[in-house]
């Protein structure tokens, strides 16, 4: 068992398609780690294992070589995505109980490419701050250090993935909800282009703030899992088609950038000291081996205004039901920005967006003339489990709950593919994460060069590892 999971997916993978490893052996496998690794992580929130059985040995009906892209391979979902027959809470105690009756279209993807899904990886009350913690579930705890975050949203799937839980795994992302978990959490994460990956519309039909996306160990592992998820869908207005060339093959051939841009804080957050000397050692390193590296940023200065008034919007679009109809069952974060987002006038809204427009094309003007924009995932390292969220760096306090995520909020706001890609450590043995990012629809350009940049840092085989309890 311990030599299956600290194997990458590819050559689990590589295993099942062979015909080596059947995926009800894989599952059994998997069902004996999360007994062992959950209690001290609480990352699963939900595991249906009979529903995984069943679809495994429907799966093994087929040849070994024909049960699809990831070849009967254990996923998990995040609660915010529905698993038809599975509990799904979106966090939440208004849906405490609820029992999806269908699939989103992206886990029918999923399913359809071989993927078996076996349970729904924990999260924050409809996915809100960057803190795994709901009035369901136990807190998600990080495995490098179970007194400290796991972050969020993405918290349960980061902490699945590098406590040896899975090998790949399923999170969304509006402000940093797949990157900020990858950085914490020693793993790699994925937002890609919003349309990159279908998914049901529930509200807002061409919403681009939030999207799906593969989270994983390594670069190349992740590729697989943007491959799975891929494609075009008519439930989704905005899926594109599956590229030509798949995202797995641009990390089969890792792609040395020749210059790129560095940045300790993108001109507009505070950035706790530690996590800036870490980054700029790694981006030191990346010069070494021979790639331009300019400290530059584009024009930000209007991001948070930005970034804040087209969020609480979207919490409007969406949850103005649930404020109106459950008050008493939010969190007060939730009730914040929803309310923020229902007080907006027209004038705010059109202001904003046209901010928006404008940070876009000055982004996209930026990374012409670099290959990559490099900067922290994160302005924190782990924080305490028992905080709600931020409220400090560097000696500047914060308004909101969500300012401390502004950093991963501008690749959002720019619509670019952004990765959280693990580069050194903490004095206290904390991951810290890259962030790396490049232009609308780049996304192979982005795999392909960070995979290139996690054989230069050295950090490639970091998890999974065992739960951590604190230091006495």
């Amino acid at each position: 068992m311990h030599d299956l999971i600290r194997a990458s997916a590819r050559d689990v993978v590589g295993l099942l398609k062979s015909g080596k490893i059947s995926p009800l052996e894989v599952l059994t496998v998997v069902q004996a780690r999360v007994a062992a690794a959950n209690p001290a992580t609480n990352a699963l929130a939900t595991l249906c294992f009979d529903r995984a059985e069943k679809n495994a040995r429907e799966l093994m009906k087929c040849p070994a070589a024909d049960r699809g892209l990831l070849g009967g391979l254990p996923l998990p979902i995040k609660d915010l995505t529905d698993v038809a027959g599975v509990r799904s809470t979106q966090g939440s105690r208004i849906f405490a109980n609820r029992i999806a009756e269908t699939s989103d279209i992206l886990v029918e993807h999923l399913e359809a490419a071989g993927g078996v899904v076996f349970a729904m990886s924990n999260t924050p009350e409809f996915g809100a701050g960057g803190h795994t913690f709901n009035d369901v579930f136990p807190v998600t705890r990080n495995p490098w250090n179970t007194s400290l975050s796991a972050a969020g949203s993405s918290g349960g799937a980061a902490a699945a993935l590098a406590s040896g839980m899975a090998w790949l795994a399923h999170g969304s992302d509006m402000g940093g909800s797949l990157r900020s978990p990858a950085s914490f959490c020693g793993v790699v994460g994925l937002r890609p282009s919003p349309g990159r990956v279908a998914a049901s519309v529930f509200s807002k039909i061409d919403g681009t703030l939030g999207v799906e996306g593969p989270m994983a160990r390594n670069v190349a592992d992740l590729a697989l899992l943007l491959d799975a998820m891929s494609g075009t869908e008519a439930g989704d207005p905005l899926s594109m088609f599956r590229e030509a060339e798949s995202f797995q093959s641009a990390t089969a051939a890792p792609r040395k950038p020749r210059r790129v841009a560095v940045s300790r804080n993108l001109g507009i957050t505070p950035v706790d000291p530690e996590v800036e000397k870490i980054v700029m050692a790694a981006a030191a390193k990346l010069a070494g081996e021979g790639v331009i590296v300019e400290e530059a940023h584009p024009d930000l200065s209007d991001a948070m205004h930005c970034f804040q008034t087209l969020r609480a919007l979207g919490f409007a679009t969406g949850m103005r039901g649930l404020l109106r109809d459950h008050r008493d069952l939010l969190k007060p974060e939730v009730i914040w920005n929803i309310e923020k987002g229902l007080a907006l006038s027209g004038d705010e809204i059109a202001i904003a967006e046209g901010e928006r427009g404008a940070l876009f094309r000055r982004m996209h003007e930026f990374l012409g003339t670099y290959d990559l924009l490099l900067c922290p995932a994160t302005i924190v390292p782990p924080f305490p489990v028992e905080e709600r969220y931020v409220t400090s760096c560097a000696g500047v306090e914060f308004e909101t709950y969500v300012d401390w995520l502004l950093i991963a909020g501008v690749a959002t706001l720019c619509a670019c593919p952004a990765l959280s890609l693990p580069c050194g450590f903490t004095a206290a043995g904390l991951p810290v994460g890259l962030q790396v990012i490049v232009p609308n629809r780049q996304e192979a350009k982005l795999l392909g060069m960070a995979a290139w940049i996690e054989q230069a840092l050295g950090l490639g085989a970091l998890t999974p590892i065992e739960p951590r309890a604190p230091r006495a």
